[in-house]
This record gives structure tokens, C-alpha cells and sequence, in this order.
């Protein structure tokens, strides 16, 4: 199952975290990634999936940069042939209460996470329109399902991928082109490993499964979604949270 080989998948963000997870597990089910990440990261990534014997390519890029952005995916096609899979992932916070915070974290926010989708899933989808098929799958989170205080531009970010990806499902369904999103909850990253112990305990208490989720976790979803098992899945929000919000 999952068989993703002769696939080529564009991810985003894949230098750490949960982009690094979702990238390794690609690969490993026979994608050749494209890792998107800023500078050289996007190098020590694809390096890192070579060297553990999978194909990868590393493409630098700044998802806030809209030439770049739209680019990428007529590049892609033009090395390798073929864009099958696109991982809208890359993201960033800017937390802060509503009345404190700055117009710029709120712009910034909003084009990192939203507008950087909207700009690569239109370029990603010509090529799949000629090709008769394709995913897209958009990194979302628990937080644009049930908001958090201080997360206002965060969260309305991560809610509007899931209104996009559902409106577009309708208009690329007839071609074969699928738009998922997944919704992860607290997951257990080097981000959150920063924070102290007790914190972690608060977190987890939350949590029917009384556990942090792995990148692991999310990474399996967003595989299945890529896959051809998935193929009758589209406008879906596959929650991977352990409980916390249903």
C-alpha cells in the first residue's frame, strides 16, 4: 500500500519539523521530493533523504516571494518531468493578543501560510490538469479548528486553508485532482521539546490519548491522503490530534 513510486512531490517547509517527517516518509514509500525549503536548508535535507538511499532535489525557496512561488512548479516539471504531489506545509506564528498585535505579524502570517497555498497549488495545478491527475494536500492545525487565545492571525491562517482546499476540491474534482487538508494537534517537535516538562504534562492532559502526537503521525496521514488508496478522498479534514478536538 502507499506506493508512491514514479510520484514526484513538492513539500514545503521540509527542512525540519513535521515538513522533514512528511518529506522522509514520502520518500521512503518511493516519491522523488522536491524538498522546499529557505537557503541552504533545502540542501541539507535532500542531502540527508539521498544519503538514506532515496531520490530528492532540493529547491531554495521563500513561499512569501510570489514570483519564486510560481515558478517552482513549471521548474519542477521541467527536471523531472512530472509534478504529482504538492505539500503546502511551510508556516510560521507570530503570536500575540489581538489588541497588541502588529499589522505586519498579521500580514506576515497570513502570507507565509495562506497566500503562499493559494500561489502554489494554482501553479502546481496546470501540470496536473495535463496529466489527468494529482494531489494536494494543505498543512493546517487544530488551531484553525478551535482557535487558541493569542493566535488570532495564526489560527485565522490555518482556517482559511481549510476553506480553500474545500472549494477547490470542487473545481479540480473532475480532473482527478484531489485537495485534503490534515489537521494536526500538539505535536511533539524540536519547537516543543523547548519548553519545559510541566508544560508538556498540561498539554498532554488535554489529550484523550494522553500523548503529544509525532511527526511520525502526521506524516503517515499525509501519505495516505497522497496515495492512490485515497484517490475517492477529496475536501477532506483528516484531524490528527489525539482526541483534543473533534
Amino acid at each position: 500500500m502507499f506506493n508512491l513510486a514514479d510520484k514526484v512531490a513538492l513539500v514545503t517547509g521540509a527542512s525540519r519539523g513535521i515538513g522533514r517527517g512528511i518529506a522522509a516518509r514520502l520518500a521512503s514509500q518511493g516519491a522523488t521530493v522536491v524538498a522546499a525549503a529557505r537557503g541552504d536548508h533545502a540542501n541539507e535535507c535532500a542531502a540527508a533523504l539521498t544519503a538514506a538511499g532515496h531520490r530528492a532535489d532540493a529547491l531554495s525557496l521563500d513561499v512569501t516571494d510570489a514570483a519564486a512561488v510560481e515558478a517552482a512548479p513549471g521548474a519542477i516539471v521541467a527536471r523531472h518531468g512530472r509534478l504529482d504531489i504538492l505539500i503546502s506545509n511551510a508556516g510560521i506564528t507570530r503570536d500575540q493578543l489581538l489588541v497588541r498585535m502588529k499589522r505586519e505579524d498579521w500580514d506576515a502570517v497570513l502570507a507565509t501560510n495562506l497566500t503562499a497555498t493559494f500561489l502554489l497549488a494554482r501553479a502546481a495545478i496546470r501540470p496536473m490538469l495535463k496529466q489527468h491527475g494529482g494531489r494536494i494536500i494543505a498543512v493546517s492545525s487544530v488551531v484553525g479548528q478551535m482557535g487558541n487565545a493569542g493566535q488570532t492571525n495564526y489560527a485565522a491562517s490555518k482556517a482559511g486553508l481549510i476553506g480553500f482546499a474545500k472549494a477547490l476540491a470542487r473545481e479540480v474534482a473532475s480532473r482527478a485532482i484531489t485537495v485534503n487538508v490534515v489537521a494536526p494537534g500538539l505535536v511533539d517537535t524540536d519547537m516543543t521539546r523547548a519548553i519545559n516538562g510541566k508544560t508538556h504534562v498540561d498539554w498532554a492532559a488535554q489529550i484523550p490519548l494522553g500523548r503529544l502526537g509525532t511527526v511520525d503521525d502526521v506524516a503517515a496521514a499525509v501519505c495516505f491522503l497522497a496515495s492512490d488508496e485515497a484517490s475517492y478522498i477529496t475536501g477532506h479534514v483528516l484531524a490528527v490530534n489525539g482526541g483534543m478536538y473533534t
